[in-house]
């Protein structure tokens, strides 16, 4: 039985293909064998450092190959590792720190004055250059039996990493992934789709977010090639396509807003990917439009749409699009990954019938283990399954409204806090969103409800030419009633993104907040 993702590594890559490139992240490069050493001797300082066991230990560095060293070092410490993005604001990662306490901060010394300022004192700051050099002595710089003893002590409930997802009170929450949910979750991956050592990833999102999870272990696992695509890529389009060919990226887990925008830049056709056959997406939703763009283009290419919030182990349903959709139609989430069920709860905590809406609610391994250092906000969202009064049983309360078809498919049906009542009507913005995306000339929606004025205000994206209110609201007129069309438009270039790449709700909010006289 696994009980420690480094098992994967060790009995994986590491042992079938030492050689074979494991990260490309520009002129570095990596291969299994080298990725081990730097990893194994980066623990072994961090222990000379400080002698804990899973304990949380903060990763400072912008995303490349360092960060994956530094994870893995992390864990082969016997510790925890959490990723910070380094764009983020002084005081919201003095925040993160303060809450988190780690006892660690691995940095470099170009990003010393940032996290200096961000309250990391010298005494624990670490610098990545100083745990991978190699040691004068010409010794390999750490001891793989003590290494060992250290991992036979970690068992598979014990946490692996820390990933930050925003908060109510301004501070972060802390969300705490195990190494049996990774594993679990990551068997099922490899059971249910084709992942080997010829398969090169090009991971595009943060390192802080949980698509690295996948990323990361299916190259420790499989010997996949990890690709560093860089950040400034991520808004010049047409330079990603050309990087994704030039290094013939085979596997893509992204978050549908880029590849969006790829569809309607017309970039599929201009720039060939013969090499991509497997496209993952998750984390808000693909208009089918766009997604069908991109089967046209590959159409010799798996698209799987997958479903999770940050609180479970990446994520918990998945749908594999085998069957032609309308450009109109919606996708659904599919059905729950192995070992792990769906409950789509009423407001009385009783399960829905087929067709009835209610809270989307899962139980199973991949549940996190809660909040660091935050039994409270835990108590809240982890909560006893009502359906089992017998013995203590976790279910996470996702707050995403749901409807369970006939065929078992699961289809998202918004947000219980997307929910509104406007005109003595129930309205579901997300409903509204769907619509609007079918608009032809508009890229992307949002939809927010502007309290103060009661008012359906629309945010949307424009494809080229601009997209008149009058046009979309004739459009809408024909699908939805009269209360629940758009009051007020915003038409934008490109909707604000947060840096995990979904639409900034929360910052369009404010703005509409802020216009209130």
């Amino acid at each position: 039985m696994q009980t420690n993702v480094l098992d994967y590594f060790e009995h994986g890559a590491l042992r079938h293909c030492p050689q074979k490139l494991a990260v490309i992240d520009g002129d570095q490069r990596l291969s299994f064998a080298e990725l081990a050493v730097r990893a194994k001797r980066c623990a072994a300082r961090l222990v000379e450092r400080a002698d804990v066991l899973n304990s949380p230990v903060a990763v400072f560095l912008p995303k490349g190959a360092d960060v994956v060293v530094a994870d893995l070092g992390i864990a082969y410490s016997g510790n925890v590792y959490m990723n910070l993005d380094v764009k983020l604001p002084t005081q919201r990662l003095r925040n993160i720190l303060e809450h988190v306490g780690p006892h660690l901060v691995i940095t470099s010394r170009t990003q010393m004055a940032d996290a200096a300022a961000a309250g990391v004192d010298a005494a624990r700051m670490v610098f990545i250059d100083d745990l991978v050099a190699a040691p004068a002595d010409g010794s390999a710089g750490f001891d793989e039996a003590a290494l060992e003893a250290r991992r036979a002590r970690v068992i598979d409930t014990d946490p692996l990493c820390l990933i930050n997802t925003s908060g109510s009170t301004g501070t972060p929450k802390a969300v705490a992934l195990s190494h049996r949910g990774t594993v679990d979750f990551m068997d099922w991956v490899f059971d249910t789709f084709t992942f080997d050592e010829t398969m090169v990833i090009g991971s595009l999102s943060p390192f802080y977010f949980d698509i690295y999870t996948l990323e990361l272990n299916a190259c420790l696992a499989k010997g996949a090639t990890l690709v560093v695509i860089p950040e400034s890529l991520a808004i010049f389009p047409a330079k990603l396509m050309a990087f994704l060919a030039e290094h013939a990226v085979s596997f893509l887990f992204w978050v549908p807003s880029i590849m969006v925008h790829i569809a309607k830049l017309g970039l599929l056709e201009a720039v060939p990917l013969p090499a991509l056959k497997t496209v993952f997406f998750a984390g808000e939703v693909f208009p089918t439009r766009h997604l069908n763009h991109w089967r046209r283009a590959l159409p010799g290419a798996m698209f799987v749409n997958l479903y999770g919030p940050i609180e479970i182990h990446v994520d918990c349903t998945y749908f594999i699009v085998d069957r032609e959709f309308a450009d109109d139609e919606p996708l659904p989430i599919g059905v729950p990954c192995r070992n792990t069920e769906i409950l789509i709860l009423d407001e009385h905590d009783a399960p829905c019938a087929d067709g009835q809406m209610g809270e989307l609610c899962v139980r199973g391994s991949s549940l996190a283990l809660g909040y660091w250092n935050d039994p409270e906000k835990t108590a809240k969202a982890f909560v006893q399954n009502p359906l089992n009064r017998r013995y203590p049983e976790w279910i996470y309360r996702t707050g995403d409204l749901a409807v369970r078809g006939a065929n078992g498919e699961i289809h998202l049906a918004g947000r219980k806090d997307f929910q509104v009542k406007h005109m003595g009507y129930r309205i579901e913005l997300p409903e509204i969103e769907h619509h609007v995306i079918g608009v032809p000339g508009i890229a992307n929606a949002c939809v927010l409800y502007h309290s103060a004025k009661k008012e359906i205000t629309l945010f949307y994206e424009v494809e080229a030419a601009a997209v008149e209110p009058a046009a979309i609201r004739s459009h809408l007129s024909t699908m939805l009633p009269k209360y629940m069309l758009p009051t007020a438009f915003h038409p934008m270039p490109q909707l604000p993104r947060n840096p995990n790449g979904k639409i900034d709700r929360n910052g369009l909010k404010n703005t509409l907040e802020e216009s209130t006289p």
